[in-house]
């Protein structure tokens, strides 16, 4: 019982090692297993496609053995027509002169001659067809008449040829002495002139050579199981075959006939009837014609799988074997590495104390769960810190502003300028006390009795008098303009029951945007003059604030770093003021969420457009308790 207690820890151990080092394992997988199988395919494809032409080369050099064969016979052919078209006895016998007694002393050793080439060589039977008034032409053994051969098909060919041998395809014959029996033979024909009169044809002469002898040869020819090997002439027809029925037939294949034309000789694929097939072929130099064997390719690829299978299958393995012993043998070192580098993490992590890291046997998890576990804690704890400071410090800048606002004190600045305005007034100087009440206008509204939200109304009123003071400060240097919804546009501005009167927008959020259009927009442009435009409308649940500016505009680039990288403040005693776009943009996110705050849309010399977008907060109006 212990030692199956002790086997089964054992393959769970196993197990989990696995399961811990799966990672390793889809790595080894994809970098090594995947591109070693490639590899290897690639390889035995390379091979295969070597000992295929191999094949198709050993294939075409004994086609061209038969051709060679072929040649020979057919220039023994010619050599027994030569000796027979120079006879001197034969010219005798066709000179148109010659009287009987010579015609018959010539036919006498023409015999001996005919009948010494018909046991001694190839030459099943010779043929004379002569002028009908010649002696023995009716004899039709082996003298005949020319009106006889003007019915075969070559008859024109062997004319035109002027005396140059002319071979015919294999065709089916009967002679007079077997009438019942076909022969199966092909000739080479001849044209024969009268000596005397050149010009005159006096008859022909045909070299008879049964079928059997281009057979004997082609049936020597072992390619392949599945070959088929046949005789085309030049012009298509098929000149021999062992289907005797397709004899002076077209060649029906046009991916052949294509495939031969190419070369003289060669090998070539052609895809019939959804089949890979090789062409071989080679050119019998004596007749012209080509000799053609069709063999399957799946019949080329067993042959060539079957040279030389043993030996490829065994560098395969030795190769494959090899590569991963060596692969084994460099994880192992990796894996003994990684061990020793995990170990060393895990102790400085336990050395380190961390809160709430509990203490786990490696032999349970295993150190690489360890470690991810351990990891994955401390991701969360440092994720917790970084919340925890950035709550921190935006209430410490929400503290610094409220710090700021409180070390003003309403009641004694609303009288200490109260009482300014009315000696401005007592004194008769009307533009002092006018600036005087706008400044007191823009407290009362900044202040906003100590609250942080403010209505899209109240922050529009506090920046038309921000820039009533700046034109009495900076007097017909700009204008201003407010485009908000008329009444004829109640409908799309209330549209979800939300009005500009209602909406609600942290305090202080359009002043810096119109400060930084006054001063860093106009009052830095080359005539320091311009137009402010200020718009507010609702679309769907957004609510869009803009400011344009026709001043010196900036970069688009630089544009961008305004609302993403805070700057230090900067004078506003008019000499310049901050880009405190920054704060604006985080402020908004921080009201409305993530997804809102200013875009940027400026080009030098073009002016500038900053939009800020709000999620709509609508203020909760308490009914008149009085009503």
């Amino acid at each position: 019982m212990h030692f199956k207690n002790r086997s089964w820890a054992f393959i769970t151990m196993i197990f989990k090692s696995v399961l811990a080092a799966r990672l390793w394992l889809i790595a080894y997988v994809v970098l090594i297993i995947i591109p070693a199988s490639i590899f290897l395919y690639a390889y035995s494809q390379r091979y295969s496609h070597i000992l295929e032409e191999e094949v198709t080369r050993s294939m075409l050099q004994t086609l061209k053995q038969a051709e060679i064969n072929l040649d020979h016979q057919f220039d023994n052919l010619r050599d027994t027509s030569n000796s027979l078209f120079t006879n001197v006895k034969l010219v005798e016998y066709l000179n148109n002169s010659s009287s009987y007694s010579e015609q018959i002393d010539a036919l006498k050793e023409m015999r001996l001659l005919i009948d010494n080439i018909q046991i001694n060589t190839n030459v099943f039977r010779v043929r004379l067809y002569v002028d009908e008034q010649k002696l023995f032409s009716h004899e039709k053994v082996n003298f005949f008449t020319i009106e006889t051969l003007m019915t075969r098909p070559w008859y024109e060919k062997v004319k035109s040829a002027s005396g140059r041998l002319v071979w015919t395809g294999v065709y089916d014959e009967k002679f007079i002495e077997n009438p019942e029996d076909t022969k199966f033979i092909f000739s080479g024909i001849r044209l024969l002139r009268d000596p005397n009169h050149y010009d005159n044809v006096s008859g022909f002469l045909s070299l008879d050579v049964e079928a059997k002898t281009l057979e004997n040869i082609v049936a020597g020819i072992s390619l392949n199981n599945d070959q088929r090997v046949f005789i085309v002439a030049p012009d298509g027809s098929i000149v021999f075959h062992s289907d005797k029925s397709l004899l002076g037939t077209k060649l029906e294949s046009k991916a052949v006939l294509q495939a031969i034309e190419a070369n003289k000789e060669g090998v070539s694929p052609i895809v019939e009837n959804d089949t890979q097939q090789y062409v071989v072929y080679t050119t019998i130099d004596a007749t012209g014609w080509k000799l053609v064997a069709e063999v399957p390719k799946k019949g080329i690829n067993s042959r060539a799988a079957s040279l030389n299978q043993f030996s490829s299958v065994a560098t395969l393995t030795g190769v494959t074997i090899l590569f991963l012993i060596l692969v084994f043998i460099l994880l192992a070192f990796i894996v003994r590495g990684m061990n020793r580098r995990v170990q060393t993490v895990i102790r400085a992590i336990k050395r380190e104390g961390v809160a709430g890291l509990e203490e786990r046997t490696v032999t349970s998890d295993g150190d690489f769960n360890l470690l991810e576990k351990s990891v994955d804690h401390l991701i969360h704890r440092v994720k917790d810190l970084m919340e925890e400071t950035y709550r921190s410090k935006v209430q410490e800048r929400e503290a610094q502003l409220r710090a700021l606002q409180a070390q003003i004190n309403p009641h004694f600045l609303y009288n200490t300028l109260d009482t300014i305005n009315w000696i401005a007034i007592g004194h008769k100087v009307h533009d002092i006390s006018h600036m005087i009440d706008g400044l007191a206008r823009y407290f009362r509204l900044s202040l906003n009795k100590g609250k942080d939200v403010v209505t899209v109304t109240d922050e529009l009123e506090l920046a038309k008098v921000y820039l009533e003071i700046q034109q009495s400060r900076f007097p017909k240097s700009f204008e201003f303009v407010f485009e908000l919804a008329g009444k004829d546009e109640a409908e799309e501005e209330t549209r979800g029951g939300h009005t500009l009167e209602t909406c609600l927008i942290p305090k202080l959020t359009l002043q810096p945007i119109v400060e930084n259009a006054l001063l860093h927009g106009i009052r830095k442009s080359k005539g320091k003059t311009g137009k402010i435009t200020i718009r507010a409308y609702i679309e769907e649940d957004n609510l869009f604030l803009s400011v344009t500016d026709d001043g010196i505009g900036m970069d688009p680039d630089f544009a961008q770093t305004l609302l993403t990288e805070p700057r230090p403040a900067m004078r506003t005693d008019g000499s310049g003021s901050s880009y405190g776009l920054y704060n604006v943009n985080e402020r908004i996110r921080l009201f409305s969420g993530e997804a809102y705050g200013l875009s940027i849309q400026s080009q030098l010399g073009e002016g500038t457009t900053i939009t800020a977008r709000f999620q709509l907060q609508q203020q909760i109006i308490e009914p008149n308790s009085n009503s």
